[in-house]
């Protein structure tokens, strides 16, 4: 599996109701994309998620199956659409060291993430045996709908995502004082 996320920072004074008209005309197309486990539609103001955005954002993350997948949507029609209207993104991606997705996933409204980065010559086995034990707690919090533990060897990183059935629920888990928070607009999952 393929953790992947992009990022487009919108200006400070930027109408976050176009992104959300976006998502809301457009995020179904993905509901049956060949190797997608989900994508969630994620955007973020310095106005409108609680807790507040230090900048306006949207970026998607996304869980892929394999390569296969990810490759055809970056090569794709879908892409460059999105490309075309906010700008040619760099395109983060991590190798999946745990995942848990909900059959609920879809209703998933509120998102955290974090990026780690590893110290050198950390105990990778260790570090990896750690997250994977840390995410399948987190998989059990009520509201958590999905949760992933990744691991990006070029740029020594480690992203925690976790989709929340709403902020409450995120809030009662306990929110990291480095994590990015977002508003989820749409979630596309095959076969949820």
């Amino acid at each position: 599996m393929i953790a992947m996320q992009y990022n487009f920072v919108l200006p400070a004074d930027y109408n976050m109701d176009i992104v959300r008209q976006r998502i809301a005309s457009k995020g179904h197309m993905l509901d049956n994309f060949p190797g997608l486990i989900f994508k969630a539609y994620l955007h973020a103001s310095k106005l409108g998620t609680n807790p507040p955005s230090a900048q306006n954002v949207y970026a998607p993350f996304y869980l892929w199956d394999s390569s296969e997948g990810m490759n055809n949507f970056l090569c794709g029609d879908g892409f460059a659409a999105v490309s075309q209207a906010f700008g040619w993104p760099a395109v983060k991606h991590w190798a999946v060291w745990h995942s848990h997705v909900d059959d609920k996933v879809r209703s998933a409204r509120f998102a955290t993430r974090q990026v780690i980065p590893v110290a050198a010559y950390s105990a990778l086995g260790a570090l990896r045996e750690a997250e994977v034990a840390s995410a399948k707690t987190a998989s059990q919090q009520d509201g958590a709908l999905a949760v992933l533990t990744a691991f990006d060897p070029d740029e020594w990183t480690l992203v925690r995502f976790t989709l929340w059935s709403d902020t409450s629920a995120a809030q009662t888990a306990g929110l990291p004082a480095d994590a990015q928070c977002y508003d989820v607009g749409h979630v596309s999952a095959p076969g949820k």
